[in-house]
């Protein structure tokens, strides 16, 4: 048995739950998460608790239970603590505010980087340009950090651009002076 699989996963308080064609379908006070569930692990909702099984002993189906029961965990945190990922801008004249459904961003291009707001999707910037990306999908909040970084990823001389807030960028030594 599947160490991640075999695990229930409780049903918190005003979460509501419906398992209907193939679709895991959650909604809580934070947003509502719909997943895909695959035939061979059904899911069964009783007593407040989640499980999934699994149809045969395969090492493959053995994955798919670990990966499915996961997503559903996922899901329930999500729409009832919620996700979110820190960013920070760091440089000088780098700077970064929501408009809007939109962030506009200026790092050091020739023109300002305008970034449209997924829906589902909360974005915070706060005065010293720490940027928090929040949200009821797991997935959706991590692809929306990952392509905040990508707009200017830090370089490793300065360490200048956007990174996640607990990443450590490894600084390479500039070139040596003249003699």
């Amino acid at each position: 048995m599947s160490r991640i699989g075999k695990l229930p996963i409780p049903v918190p308080k005003g979460a509501t739950i419906t398992i209907e064609d193939g679709r895991f379908h959650v909604k809580g006070k934070k947003g509502e998460v719909t997943e895909r569930l695959l035939p061979e692990c059904p899911v069964t909702l009783e007593d407040g608790v989640i499980r999934v099984t699994r149809i045969d002993e395969q090492g493959p189906t053995r994955a798919k239970q670990g990966l499915i029961r996961s997503l559903l965990a996922n899901a329930v945190r999500g729409v009832t603590e919620g996700w979110e990922k820190k960013l920070a801008v760091v440089g000088v004249g780098y700077r970064a505010d929501v408009k809007g459904k939109q962030i506009n961003f200026a790092l050091g291009y020739s023109h300002d980087v305008i970034y449209p707001i997924p829906e589902g999707i909360e974005v915070e910037i706060d005065k010293s340009n720490n940027i928090t990306v929040r949200g009821a999908n797991k997935q959706k909040v991590g692809q929306v950090a990952a392509e905040l970084r990508s707009l200017r990823p830090p370089d490793p001389y300065k360490a200048k651009g956007i990174r996640y807030a607990d990443e450590n960028i490894r600084r390479k030594v500039g070139k040596a002076g003249g003699r």
